[in-house]
C-alpha cells in the first residue's frame, strides 16, 4: 500500500516528468531561435567566456548538435532545466509546510505561468535559473529550519552554476542575502560554511570573470549601450504591469498570495523582502521584464501553502482551483509555447488582445522586435535557413579566383549564425558581439558578400555594391524581412585595418 507520504513524494517526480513531455511535444514546432544559433556557434567554439553571455548554455547547445542538426534534441536541455524547476518547487512546497496539494498547484500554476514556460520552452541563458533560484531558496529555507550548515556548500554550488549561466542571479543572491540581514535568519550567515559556500560560487565562476578581464570586460560595455537606445526603459508601474502580464494575470493571484504570506510569517519573510528588493534592483538598473523572472517558482510555492489551507476541508473547493487553473493555463499556452500554426496564432493574439484591452507591443524589451505579424521570438524562429542559402548560392556563383577570397559578412549575430549553422562550408564574419572577438579570420575583405545594410558606411571602404538577392520570409523580425545580398568590391584598404573601429557591443 502507498502511503500519503509516499505519494507526496511522488508528486515532484509526476510533475517533472509531465512539463518535460509538455516541452518535448510542443517546443519544436517552428525553427531555431536567432539566439540559439548564436549560442550553438559559440558553443563551437569552446571558450571560458563570450562578449554577452557566460560559456555553459553556448557549451550545451552544441553538444545537442554534435552529431547533425536536432530541434528536438536542442530544445530537450530547457525543457529539462524546467522540470528540475518544478521539481524543486514542489519541495520547496514541503519545505514551507505543504502538501500533495500545494505541491500538485504548485507545479500546474509553474507549468502554465508565461515567462518560466518561455524559459523552458527555448535555449536561453535564463533557463538555467529555473532549476538553481527556487533550489538556492530550498536550501536557504532549509538552513533556516536548522539544516546542517554544511548545506551552504550546496548553496554555493548553485549559485556559481547560476553564474556560469547569466549574471543576473547576483542580484537575486544580493536580495537574499540582504532579505536574511535585516530579519531573525541572518544568524545562518556568520559561521564558516556560508564563508565556504561563497568561496565555491567565487571559484566556480572564476575563469568566466577571468575571461572578462582578459578582455576589457565587454559586457559592461554591451550593456551600457542597450541603455543608450537599444532597450525600452519603462517606468515602475508599467514595469509592474508587465511582471502581472508575463506571469499570466489570471495565474498570478496564486505568487501574489505567495508574497503577501512570506511577508506574514516571520520565519520566511526574509524571502518576501528579497522579492521586493529584487524588483527594486531591476527598477534602478533598468532590468527588462524577464531578468527576475526566475524567482516566481518561489512565490508559487508560498502561495499554494496558504491556498492548501484554506480549502482544507473543501474537497470541492481544491476541486475547482485546479480546474480554474488548468482552463487559463491552456488557453494562454500559446502565447509561450509554438504550437499553433502561424496564421492561427495571428488569429488566436488578436482575439486574446482584444479580450484583456493590451496593445501588442506591451511586454517589448527592445526598440522594433514586435515590427512582425509574430511576436518578436516567434518572429525570431523564422527566415534563418532561407538568409543561410541564398547567401550561399551568391558566395557559389563568385568566380572562382574571387571566391577564394570571398567571405560573407553579416550585420548581427543571427544572420552570421544561420549561415555558419545551416551552411558550414561558407565562411563568415561579422562585427556583432562575440563574432567582432574572433575577428576577420584572416580573410582582407577584397570581395565581400554582405548580408543586408551598407559596407562599412561610415569607413567608405568599398567602392562598389550590388544588391543580387532579396531574401523575403513573411513571418521574420521585421528587419530580416526583404534582406538583401550584396556583393561588395574595391576596398579601400585591408579589411582587419577597419576592423577596431567597427565593434558592435549590443
Amino acid at each position: 500500500m502507498t502511503h500519503a507520504n509516499d505519494r507526496e513524494v511522488l508528486v515532484p517526480w509526476i510533475a517533472a516528468a509531465a512539463v518535460f513531455l509538455l516541452h518535448l511535444v510542443a517546443n519544436p514546432h517552428y525553427g531555431y531561435f536567432r539566439d540559439e544559433l548564436y549560442f550553438i556557434i559559440c558553443g563551437f567554439h569552446p571558450d571560458w567566456g563570450y562578449v554577452d553571455q557566460p560559456p555553459l548554455v553556448p557549451l550545451m547547445s552544441a553538444a545537442t548538435q554534435l552529431f547533425g542538426h536536432s530541434l528536438v534534441l536542442l530544445r530537450a536541455v530547457p525543457a529539462l532545466f524546467g522540470a528540475a524547476g518544478v521539481f524543486v518547487t514542489c519541495r520547496l512546497v514541503s519545505a514551507l509546510g505543504g502538501g500533495r496539494f500545494a505541491q500538485a498547484l504548485a507545479a500546474i500554476v509553474f507549468a502554465f505561468t508565461g515567462v518560466l514556460s518561455a524559459f523552458a520552452g527555448k535555449v536561453g541563458t535564463d533557463e538555467v535559473g529555473l532549476w538553481t533560484w527556487p533550489l538556492i531558496a530550498l536550501y536557504v529555507v532549509r538552513l533556516t529550519q536548522g539544516a546542517d550548515p554544511r548545506w551552504w556548500l550546496a548553496v554555493g554550488a548553485a549559485a556559481g552554476i547560476s553564474l556560469e549561466s547569466k549574471y543576473s542571479v547576483v542580484f537575486f543572491l544580493a536580495a537574499l542575502a540582504a532579505g536574511l540581514l535585516v530579519t531573525p535568519g541572518r544568524r545562518i550567515l556568520f559561521n564558516r560554511w556560508f564563508a565556504a559556500g561563497c568561496g565555491i560560487a567565487a571559484l566556480i565562476a572564476l575563469p568566466n570573470i577571468l575571461w572578462q578581464w582578459q578582455h576589457g570586460f565587454p559586457m559592461f560595455e554591451l550593456l551600457e549601450n542597450g541603455q543608450n537606445g537599444k532597450n525600452i526603459i519603462v517606468g515602475p508601474l508599467f514595469y509592474l504591469l508587465q511582471e502581472l502580464i508575463i506571469t499570466i494575470p489570471f495565474l498570478a493571484p496564486v505568487w501574489i498570495i505567495g508574497l503577501v504570506w512570506l511577508v506574514s510569517v516571520p520565519r520566511y519573510r526574509f524571502l518576501g523582502i528579497a522579492y521586493v528588493i529584487l524588483i527594486v534592483e531591476m527598477l534602478l538598473f533598468h532590468g527588462k521584464h524577464y531578468y527576475p523572472a526566475a524567482v516566481y517558482p518561489i512565490l508559487i510555492a508560498a502561495g499554494a501553502v496558504p491556498i492548501e489551507a484554506w480549502t482544507l476541508r473543501a474537497s470541492v473547493v481544491r476541486g475547482l482551483v485546479v480546474a480554474y487553473a488548468f482552463v487559463f493555463g491552456l488557453a494562454f499556452l500559446p502565447m509561450s509555447l509554438p504550437i499553433l500554426p502561424e496564421e492561427s496564432y495571428v488569429a488566436y493574439a488578436a482575439r486574446v488582445n482584444a479580450l484583456l484591452h493590451l496593445p501588442h507591443d506591451v511586454l517589448a524589451t527592445e526598440h522594433g522586435r514586435e515590427v512582425a505579424a509574430l511576436p518578436g521570438d516567434w518572429a525570431d524562429m523564422h527566415g534563418w535557413p532561407e538568409i543561410a542559402a541564398a547567401a550561399k548560392h551568391v558566395y557559389d556563383s563568385l568566380p572562382p579566383a574571387e571566391r577564394k577570397r570571398a567571405v560573407v559578412f553579416a550585420g548581427n549575430y543571427g544572420d552570421a549564425s544561420a549561415v555558419a549553422f545551416f551552411t558550414p562550408d561558407v565562411p563568415v564574419i561579422s562585427v556583432h558581439n562575440q563574432y567582432w572577438e574572433w575577428g576577420t579570420k584572416g580573410y582582407d575583405g577584397s570581395v565581400l558578400v554582405q548580408i543586408g545594410g551598407t559596407c562599412f558606411e561610415a569607413e567608405h571602404l568599398y567602392a562598389s555594391r550590388t544588391v543580387v538577392a532579396t531574401v523575403r520570409s513573411r513571418w521574420a523580425i521585421g528587419w530580416e524581412q526583404n534582406r538583401p545580398i550584396a556583393i561588395c568590391r574595391g576596398a579601400r584598404k585591408p579589411l582587419a585595418a577597419a576592423w577596431p573601429t567597427v565593434k558592435v557591443f549590443i
